[in-house]
């Protein structure tokens, strides 16, 4: 059976872009699981299977409904046991709740702060509406122009705060080791939303986060460049 998977999207549905999306759309694929992506813009979030999160991503395989990228992912493992693991047992799990702790506070507000007027740019109308009222509450008041604006003041020290991942990556492939398991897709899907939704140059070329980042686009068939990056 097909599982379902409720992906966030702007004005173009063919480009979804949620970074906790795309740790289950790579999460599906690692487990060479059949699934369908089904375009869901803010403003449609609150109606997904009667109201059954207030966020997406959301799966449904068959009767199971399940939310949050990482409860997902925990999912997978555990009912397709027969398939690759994404975490390489209970150690990976538990590693991978330090390094999406990690991403969420040292790499998160950067790339949110960068492409928010990248990203309302790329909305519908009404979700223009809602992406708006809902950030600049969020950031005090502030509006989208002026969040935006200090992207390239505050770049060299998001690159700094890189370093660990850096570190890590030029002594191996993946995070994962020589195969990438759920702790790459939780940094990669972050990466792939500005991606999609922001010209910004995020990383110099020569980055060794950078040639992780292409790895990663060309895993599963391409699977995740082939939504082509913002121009």
């Amino acid at each position: 059976m097909t599982i379902l998977l409720y992906d966030l999207v702007g004005a173009d549905e063919n480009r979804p872009f949620s970074p906790h999306c795309w740790k289950v759309t790579m999460s599906l694929a690692h487990k060479g699981l059949p699934f369908e992506s089904v375009p869901t813009p803010f403003t449609k979030v609150p109606v997904v299977e009667g109201g059954f999160s207030p966020t997406v991503p959301v799966i449904r395989d068959g009767d199971k409904l399940v939310r949050d990228s990482f409860d997902i992912a925990l999912y997978l493992d555990r009912a397709y046991p027969d398939r690759p693991s994404l975490f390489g047992g209970a150690g990976g799990e538990a590693m991978c709740r330090f390094i999406e702790r990690w991403s969420q506070t040292m790499v998160h507000p950067f790339m949110g702060a960068a492409a928010m007027l990248d990203i309302y740019d790329r909305l519908s109308p009404e979700d223009q509406v809602y992406f708006r009222e809902s950030r600049e509450k969020r950031n005090n008041g502030r509006t989208l122009e002026a969040v935006s604006s200090e992207r390239e003041q505050r770049h060299p020290e998001f690159l700094k705060k890189l370093e660990p991942l850096r570190n890590t990556l030029s002594m191996q492939p993946f995070l994962g080791g020589n195969d990438p398991l759920f702790a790459d897709y939780i940094v990669f899907g972050a990466f792939q939303w500005v991606r999609i939704m922001s010209p910004f140059a995020y990383l110099p070329s020569g980055d060794p986060i950078l040639d992780w980042f292409e790895r990663c686009l060309d895993l599963r068939g391409g699977l995740a460049r082939k939504i082509p990056a913002a121009a």
